[in-house]
């Protein structure tokens, strides 16, 4: 990581959260929930000499939620940052992290307010990118703004379908959601295969099985050469439970979107159990608190897949650090319809053979468009 300490630091004048909504025609099914509209929350945060970082905060579940953390920023955060100086972005995200961990315990919160603070801490990243004139993949030590990227959350209704489309998008790596029977797993797998034989395949269970069903269904489905499985079990499975899975099964583990804290990440990494750790920026951590375990897991040779499912903001930030890292893991792009991300994401529009080659405009390249978004917005 590059030495980002600034000379002269940023005093915050403004911070604020925009609550969005798109409606969206299919819904999103997992094997936990169906999600039938897309939220958004963005933050703005301003420095005095009128310079914007934008970040985001994981807002999927339970729909109702983005109002709450909204509010949670606009309440609990803002008093601790307004006329504050800072020189870089982790004293930020370490000084809003202590003063409301007694808080998280007291309220029992804990996702929540994790979240608000990761959606802070990309905003920052975005500002003191900006103010030192770098795109974040530079600002952060990176050398190659190419990543290559795999299309996600593709629903079990006729997948095949789905993935035809995407190949003429450009995309050459797939994941597929399971989790919801194993004859229909089955199928939509052999079917999928049969469209691309040789092209790298993943799935994503969404912590759909007790370890007797995952074993069952993990070994029922070997054969389809799968890149990984994602979330087989509950994330909060004892980690003697994931290394049985893992001496039971073949095909490679993937985890780490619903790990909440440093000591999670740390475990996961020492139990050498997980080929695929894939921390979420927006739901924990922001890039101050997962940059030293992105640097971890390099260490010990296990792939940095970023997790992401959410609006653009968020999807630029975790492209701009992968970019950084010196992982070969992929970037996850939603296949689904999210006006909330393709409208914001745009450098990530065209995909090409797979790839995306970020730009060197400062911060993360973009600035949300409201005019644009303006019917998304909830007042």
């Amino acid at each position: 990581m590059k030495d980002t300490t600034l000379q002269i630091p940023i005093l915050i004048k403004n911070i604020e959260a925009f609550v969005l909504r798109a409606p969206i025609a299919n819904p999103v099914k997992t094997s936990f929930g169906i999600m039938t509209n897309r939220p958004a929350i963005f933050v703005r945060l301003e420095d005095e000499d009128g310079l914007v970082g934008w970040g985001e905060i994981w807002c999927n579940f339970p729909n109702c939620g983005a109002e709450h953390r909204a509010k949670l920023l606009q309440e609990t955060f803002k008093p601790l940052l307004i006329k504050k100086s800072f020189h870089h972005p982790s004293q930020i995200y370490q000084q809003i992290t202590e003063h409301t961990a007694v808080l998280a315990i007291q309220s029992g919160e804990f996702g929540p307010i994790a979240q608000v603070i990761a959606g802070i801490d990309l905003a920052a990243w975005d500002l003191f990118a900006k103010k030192s004139k770098l795109p974040l993949w530079r600002c952060l030590g990176g050398t190659d703004p190419l990543i290559k990227t795999y299309a996600s959350g593709i629903n079990p209704d006729k997948p095949e379908k789905v993935i035809e489309d995407l190949l003429k998008e450009g995309f050459t790596a797939f994941k597929l959601k399971i989790g919801f029977s194993e004859k229909a797993d089955i199928e939509n797998l052999r079917n999928i295969r049969q469209l691309i034989p040789s092209h790298q395949l993943m799935v994503d269970a969404n912590q759909a099985w007790d370890l007797p069903a995952a074993i069952k269904n993990i070994q029922s489905i070997e054969e389809f050469d799968i890149s990984w499985i994602e979330e087989p079990i509950r994330a909060d499975n004892s980690i003697s439970h994931w290394q049985e899975l893992s001496r039971s099964c073949t095909v490679r583990l993937a985890a780490g979107e619903n790990m909440g804290s440093e000591h999670a990440f740390k475990e996961a990494i020492a139990s050498k159990v997980f080929s695929v750790i894939q921390p979420d920026i927006a739901k924990w951590g922001g890039i101050s608190g997962c940059l030293p375990i992105i640097n971890s897991l390099n260490q010990h040779g296990i792939e940095y897949c970023p997790h992401y499912l959410g609006g653009g903001i968020g999807l630029m930030a975790s492209a701009h650090l992968l970019a950084a890292s010196s992982s070969t893991g992929m970037l996850e792009i939603d296949s689904n319809p999210n006006p909330l991300r393709s409208l914001v994401s745009t450098p990530l529009a065209h995909i090409a053979d797979g790839t995306v080659s970020l730009s060197d405009v400062p911060g993360i390249g973009i600035e949300p468009d409201f005019d644009v978004l303006a019917h998304f917005l909830i007042h």
